[in-house]
């Protein structure tokens, strides 16, 4: 006879198998050690029962371990409550408590026999077959009184890939309320699919089932214990080969290190388990020698530092949570042997970074870059155009554009007053920025749809030539100004006062004798600001001058600037002044009131641009410039802008750069600057 040897300690050792035997027809009772069932000898051949049969399963009170249908190959839980749960599991005593260990693997690889051997003295709990159709179906469950440990034998990764997604689903939610997960495989060698689901199923763990197993804890009778099964599962892998030898020591490192190395090649890490453990053996004869698997499960079974044991309905209503969690209708697409991606153009956009989905090699049939899905706009890339609404809604959509003066008129008061056009190939001029003098509605509203385009390597970048006019304008804007303010402080001010002195009324102290405020004495130095009482004319400080009045005896008929001296005596200063030797020019005052118009204009032209600069500088900026609100650093030195750092833009990339690394200038005619302009650095190397 055959020997089969099982390791459970205390329990049997070996078990017989009797042959087939040609002999006349009796019934032969067999006394030994332990019982043999009955052999029924007939004359054809011998039958022998060893074990219940597996359909037999239902029947209660024999004695024997069987298995029950837990979740069936569409997620549909088989046993309807905790009470009917617990009487499944034939041999349970009340308030054990208990470990669960589930099996996974290829279809055909063992897994209901390894079950059998490890835990049930090699009854035949679970079904095995040896037919090709798969046997175990759905998700099968029993219990193992001697180690208290309920089992659960999987459905297997077979060839049909039409429920792959949701047996796979299925099976993440057994793994997630195992103690142990066995891994079994059948071959010379682990193949990469093991690898991908268990990176996959450790990687649901920790990004879906371990909130779920939290929020089952919290809903507990007994949350304190409930809570330390977060932890993930332990992973024992199972390897038989036969012509090859199992994995090794390798280089000074231990079987575990080399599989996780192995994941971390395959970009996949296994952290959701708590500890992974590799058996591996050779056979070269059957049967299979169970003894190293069943060491390292009793091991792992009584260890601590796992999850701890707990009762058969905690079990239960923790599948039954996570069942009705994850559930639902999953497409069953089936996917195809050779990916899509694999015959199509590698090339990816710019912009949106979406792959062509062109064959490879189109370009050789002069066939250009293509994607149907939408782009997504950037702006150093000017991705987006213009389509003639008119021509769109008549089903032929037509790309326009900007149009401005010709750029040779390089007046930019032009630019400013003109504005820009939109024509259209078929339709005309379709819209005018100038249109009216002021409420001109954006064309998005009225004329054109916006539409981004993909900016594939190597393809021309749309003309920036038709918003450059504009940027045109605030350049000129920025020119004058910049131009006015070098002379508004000193230079300027002296020049104020000169004019202020030649159409000053005779009664006013001339400037270059005023040396302090009249009425609170602050002398005066060369940039304080002076002003004249119009009543008497001498020089007073703002802060002593702040009160207005009528004039009407020196001519100003409108209320004007007056000290705080006259503004209290305004009644004596009538008085006095009512004589026509007091009485002012009329001439003169009209002079003044000419120089003061001039001298303002002046001082003030630099403030005055200002406000219109900065009202056009974002309408002004070409669409293909980083926006000020995103350039927040230097894109080349990453120094932030600030006080003491002033942003420019490349007219090259459009990128925000500081005056360190834009200082040189050149033409971008492909960006519609014919002449030297600002470049930053590495634009600048380009064509070097």
């Amino acid at each position: 006879m055959d020997d089969n040897s099982f390791g459970h300690s205390g329990r049997l050792k070996n078990q017989h198998k009797l042959p087939a035997i040609m002999t006349p027809v009796n019934t032969i009772s067999t006394h030994s050690d332990f019982s043999l069932p009955d052999v029924t000898l007939t004359s054809q051949f011998t039958s022998l029962k060893l074990t219940p049969d597996y359909n037999d399963s239902d029947e209660e009170g024999d004695g024997h371990c069987h298995s029950f249908l837990l979740l069936d190959e569409k997620e549909r839980l088989k046993v309807s409550n905790v009470e009917l749960f617990v009487k499944h599991l034939t041999g349970y005593k009340s308030n054990n408590s208990v470990k669960v260990i589930s099996i996974f693997g290829n279809t055909g690889d063992g897994k209901s026999y390894t079950l059998n051997q490890c835990f049930f003295r090699g009854t035949e709990v679970f079904r095995t077959s040896s037919v090709q159709k798969a046997c175990t179906v759905g998700v099968w469950a029993a219990y193992d009184p001697f180690l208290n440990v309920i089992c659960l034998d999987t459905e297997g990764f077979s060839g049909s890939a039409v429920h792959n997604k949701q047996r796979t689903r299925l099976l993440l939610k057994v793994l997630a309320v195992s103690d142990i997960v066995i891994y079994r495989v059948k071959g010379e060698r682990l193949q990469d699919d093991m690898f991908s689901f268990l990176g996959s199923a450790s990687k649901s763990y920790i990004k879906h089932f371990q909130k779920a197993l939290h929020t089952v804890c919290n809903r507990s009778i007994n949350p304190i214990k409930c809570a330390d099964s977060l932890q993930g599962p332990t992973l024992c892998i199972f390897h038989e080969t036969r012509n090859t030898e199992p994995l090794g020591c390798y280089n000074g490192k231990d079987v575990s290190e080399q599989i996780r190395d192995r994941f971390h090649e395959l970009q996949l890490d296994v952290d959701g388990f708590e500890s992974l453990r590799y058996v591996g053996i050779q056979t070269t004869i059957p049967p299979t020698d169970f003894d190293s698997i069943r060491d390292v499960l009793n091991e792992e079974i009584t260890r601590n530092c796992n999850r701890p044991q707990r009762s058969p309905q905690i079990v239960y209503l923790t599948l039954k949570a996570l069942n009705d969690k994850f559930t639902g209708e999953i497409k069953t697409l089936v996917e195809p042997l050779f990916p899509d991606q694999h015959l199509t153009c590698p090339i990816i956009c710019q912009s949106c970074e979406q792959r062509c989905t062109n064959s490879v090699g189109h370009l050789k049939d002069n066939i250009p870059h293509f994607n149907n899905s939408k782009c997504r706009f950037q702006s150093q890339f000017e991705n987006s155009v213009y389509i003639c609404k008119v021509c769109a809604d008549n089903g032929t959509p037509v790309v326009v554009t900007y149009k401005y003066p010709n750029d040779t008129q390089n007046s930019w008061i032009k630019y400013a007053l003109s504005g820009y056009t939109i024509d259209c190939p078929k339709c005309g001029v379709i819209y005018r920025s100038k249109q009216y003098w002021y409420g001109n509605n954006d064309p998005e509203k009225s004329a054109v749809y916006t539409e981004t385009k993909h900016i594939w390597p190597g393809m021309d970048l749309p003309s920036s030539s038709s918003m450059n006019p504009a940027r045109k304008v605030l350049d000129g804007v920025t020119y004058i100004s910049e131009t006015v303010a070098s002379v508004s402080y000193e230079p300027s001010r002296l020049l104020s006062s000169w004019v202020a002195d030649q159409f000053a009324p005779k009664y006013w102290k001339s400037n270059a004798e005023i040396k302090e405020c009249v009425v609170c004495k602050l002398q005066f130095s060369s940039t304080s600001i002076k002003h004249h009482c119009r009543a008497c004319g001498e020089g007073v400080c703002d802060e002593c001058s702040k009160r207005t009045m009528c004039v009407p005896e020196r001519g100003w008929n409108t209320p004007v600037r007056v000290c705080n001296f006259c503004y209290k005596r305004s009644g004596s200063i009538s008085s006095n002044c009512s004589d026509s030797s007091s009485r002012g020019d009329e001439s003169e005052v009209g002079a003044r009131k000419f120089s003061e118009a001039v001298v303002q204009t002046l001082s003030s032209v630099a403030s005055v641009l200002e406000y219109p600069k900065n009202l056009i500088k974002d309408t002004a900026r070409p669409s293909y410039w980083v926006p000020d609100s995103e350039a927040l650093d230097c894109f080349i030195c990453k120094t932030e802008f600030g006080s003491t750092l002033i942003l420019h833009h490349c007219r090259g990339c459009g990128h925000g750069v500081c005056s360190s690394c834009s200082s040189h200038r050149k033409p971008v005619p492909h960006r519609g600057w014919p002449n030297p302009v600002r470049v930053c650095d590495l634009c600048s190397n380009q064509d070097a």
